[in-house]
């Protein structure tokens, strides 16, 4: 078994020309050198050229600086502030509520599902070890969902008894985003209610994470919350969870930001300096961008097997539309999970329109407490499943899985596959980081700037003024 990150479209050879791909891989190759360059006229201190605005490309090198950082300031640093801070507010109460939209949520929701308890809200405190439960709003204007919560929160009637106690972490870079603004307020009052407008807890229970000017850092600043973390200029929204809009919420949650860092570092490293038969981000830029632009292949499905990774998916998703769907071009994302999808989709898949590139993202297989098919008395074997008895639940996701890529091999669908050794926060964060890479890679291939949302920018104009004459 590989130590690191696989990638392989071995699936997707009948469709790959070599003299073409080639010079795809030659581009990508250029493109990379783009996407480090960039890191360089960031830093610079010189004029960014019109084109290269926004030029979000800190991302790239903050999981290396950041765990410099901590190895030359310990607490002192902002990995030493973050932990600090999570620590003391996972203490205070049994719940965290994440106020944030697309990339201010999504990180955080990806780290969640893919490395806590998959019944995490369900367990006992003592189970959870003292971890949070954890809710998320913000990220839509939707009265059910937040009355519900409302509701929940509200069941809770003493705010000694640890049990009811809940906090927020806002996040927002600019603090303009009506729907997590919207949240906020909402969300503030309740808590202001709860525990006193003026008490400690209004304060110290209130952790925003904001850019360092902006309406949000102004009322930080104006309300004197004790803790207030930043996200960096040159870090975009959905570039942004190895910033403290990812990193607050996972040291509350138990996550080891460190080693989720150390993951992200070495990916970059690898993107770097890794040939291309040993870079997995260049080799996924190359093939989907080639399967795109000489099959029509335009429509991507990241296909999770296990349902821990979908969140990944879905934030993949923001990422890799957001990014690339500029100027008539880009690629379509779809989250998939399977077996469970293969009951809706995989008839699309298997004989719709052909133009779908299907990578599978997968863990390699761990026997270890797995459960098994048990074997029952013949008489009771109705199902039939007693053939299968003593097979784990890994071994028969990997037969679904190669019966799945066989079927599409057969009617010549593309695959290929992206497989996690583990599923940890190293290789978490090795994984986001590969995707973003390859995103900002594939952006530069494109001729596209693959920073900025102007499209997003539009609604939020348009939402504004309609609400402001009405």
């Amino acid at each position: 078994m590989s130590d690191h990150i696989r990638y392989s479209a071995a699936a997707a050879e009948s469709l790959i020309q070599a003299v073409d791909f080639d010079k795809v891989q030659t581009a990508v190759l250029a493109a990379r050198n783009e996407v480090i360059a960039d890191v360089g006229l960031l830093h610079a201190g010189c004029d960014i050229p019109a084109e290269k605005q926004p030029l979000d490309a800190g991302f790239i090198e903050l999981p290396k600086h950041l765990l410099a950082e901590w190895d030359e300031s310990g607490d002192d640093s902002l990995l030493g502030r973050i932990e600090t801070a999570a620590a003391q507010f996972a203490g205070q109460v049994d719940r965290m509520l994440v106020l944030g939209i697309g990339g201010s949520y999504m990180g955080a929701r990806a780290l969640f599902e893919a490395l806590c308890h998959p019944y995490h809200n369900e367990l006992s405190r003592e189970k959870r070890n003292g971890i949070p439960k954890l809710s998320f709003e913000g990220n839509n204007v939707d009265t059910a969902a937040v009355s519900g919560l409302l509701e929940l929160l509200a069941a809770g009637t003493d705010p000694a008894e640890i049990a009811d106690r809940w906090g927020i972490v806002v996040i927002s870079k600019s603090g303009g985003t009506l729907e997590t603004a919207v949240a906020f307020r909402v969300f503030r009052q309740a808590l202001e209610e709860f525990y006193g407008s003026d008490s400690a807890e209004a304060l110290g229970l209130v952790i925003p994470v904001t850019g360092e000017t902006g309406k949000l850092r102004n009322f930080s600043n104006l309300r004197g919350y004790p803790a207030t973390f930043p996200i960096p200029d040159g870090v975009g929204g959905r570039f942004s969870v190895f910033t403290a809009v990812g990193l607050l919420p996972a040291a509350v949650l138990g996550i080891d930001i460190k080693q989720l860092l150390r993951g992200a570092a070495d990916a970059t490293e690898r993107f770097h300096t890794a040939d291309y038969d040993d870079n997995p981000t260049l080799q996924y830029t190359a093939v989907s961008h080639y399967l795109e632009t000489e099959h029509g292949l335009n429509i991507r499905v990241l296909s999770t097997w296990g349902k821990r990774l979908e969140v990944v998916g879905l934030w993949y998703d923001q990422l890799l539309a957001e990014s690339l769907g500029k100027a008539e071009k880009g690629a379509t994302p779809i989250t998939g999970v399977n077996t469970r999808d293969l009951h809706s989709r995989g008839q699309q898949h298997q004989e719709g329109t052909l133009d779908k590139l299907i990578t599978n993202l997968y863990v390699e297989p761990d026997a270890n407490g797995a459960v098994t098919v048990p074997a029952v008395p013949d008489a009771l074997n109705q199902d039939e499943l007693n053939k299968y008895s003593g097979k784990n639940l890994p071994e028969i996701l990997q037969a679904a899985m190669q019966g799945t890529n066989q079927a599409y091999a057969d009617v010549n669908r593309p695959t290929a596959d992206l497989v996690l050794p583990k599923l940890d926060a190293y290789n978490i964060g090795a994984l986001l980081q590969m995707l973003m890479l390859a995103t900002a890679t594939e952006g530069r291939l494109m001729g596209i700037n693959p920073y900025g949302q102007p499209g997003v920018e539009d609604y939020k104009r348009n939402m504004n003024a309609i609400l402001s004459r009405s």
